[in-house]
Parts: structure tokens; sequence; C-alpha cells
């Protein structure tokens, strides 16, 4: 009897979930992405962040990131996926995934925009990874990991993740599961782009 509850309850849950999506408008500059599905139960939604250590778009969205999160406390699930594009080299990318690992990711994204943007550094030189793997605190461990290559196949899901949604330009969010949006959906512009975000997500969470 408590499995046949449990199954009953299961089932009522999809079915108030599809209908719950059915009756959303999402409103912003987006595109749906073929072959993926609309996911929100109701509470939280998810967003994949597609970026590139070595795009400036990128580095200029980095800071818009608090804002969209700040209106929407605790409904939001962000995940960054590295990529890389051209001669770009997968180590940053690799240096970020350990640096998640060790609850530093945030650190480690931020240190990786300014040592491009800012110190003009090659992070794609294992050197220059290392030393600012030690001005985080990561210590022996985040190098062995580093040059071990223990992050690669993870850096190549990531690159195959964005094929797999489309992705032809960095930043690019897939928000709830299937809403793909980047600068290119508003003329280039990533402040523009934060706002179209905050307004996909009102849309969602049918705020005013």
């Amino acid at each position: 009897m408590l499995k046949k509850i449990s199954l009953l309850s299961f089932l009522l849950l999809i079915l108030c979930s599809f209908s719950y999506a059915e009756e959303i408008s999402i409103v912003g500059a987006y595109d749906t992405v073929t072959g993926q599905s609309f996911t929100y139960e109701g509470k939280q939604v998810e967003i994949l962040e597609f970026l590139s250590f070595y795009c400036g778009h990128c580095y200029n969205f980095e800071k818009s990131i608090p804002v969209i999160k700040g209106n929407f406390p605790k409904k939001i699930k962000w995940k960054t996926l590295p990529v890389f594009w051209g001669k770009g080299s997968p180590k940053p990318g690799e240096a970020y995934l350990i640096a998640v690992d060790e609850g530093k990711g945030e650190q480690m994204k931020k240190a990786l925009f300014e040592a491009v943007f800012i110190e003009k550094q090659d992070i794609g030189n294992i050197e220059v990874l290392e030393g600012i793997g030690i001005k985080l605190g990561l210590g022996f461990n985040f190098s062995k990991k580093l040059r071990g290559d223990e992050k690669a196949e993870a850096a190549r899901e990531a690159v195959e993740m964005s094929r797999l949604y489309g992705i032809n330009e960095t930043p690019s969010l897939i928000i709830a599961g299937n809403i793909r949006t980047s600068p290119g959906k508003v003329n280039g512009n990533v402040d523009l782009m934060r706002d179209n975000t905050i307004l996909i997500l009102k849309s969602i969470f049918n705020t005013k």
C-alpha cells in the first residue's frame, strides 16, 4: 500500500511539473536548445554558464553574476563549465575544476581572469597556474593534480557539453535545461545580457 501511495505521489509530481512548465510564458531574448527539455520543479532553476578564461566578454560578465543571483536568493543553482577556443589551452579550465573541488572555485575564477586581463600573463603556462594556486593557498596537491591531468577528462566533457547545447560564443547560459542566451542575443552587450537573464528568470519564477 505504501509503495502504491509513493508511486501515485511521484506521478502527481511529474504531472504538476509539466502543467506548471506549460503555464510559464518566458520573456526575453533567447532561443531553445533542440533535443533538450525545459526543467523547473517550481523551486530552483539550474543555470549552466559556459565560459572561456581567454574571453573578454566572460571577464566583463563576471561582475554581473552576483547581481543576477542577488535578485533571486536561493532560487538559482549556478554551474560554470570552462571551455576553450582555437589556440587556447585547456589547462586554465582544469585549474578551475581542481579549485572547485577544494572549495575555491570562485577565487580561482577571479584570479584567472585577472591574470589574463590585468596582469597580462599566459594562463596556458603551468608555472603561471601553479603560482596562482600558491596565492590561493592550494599548495602542492594542486600542482600535482594539474600536472597529472586529473581534470583533463572533465575539461573535455565541458567542451563536449558545449557542443551538445550548440554553444558558439562565450559567455553563454543554459537556463532551466533548454533556454539559451548569450551576448549575441542582445547586440553583444554583457550588461544587457545581465538584464535579459534577470528578465527570463523573473518570467520563470513569475515574479514582478
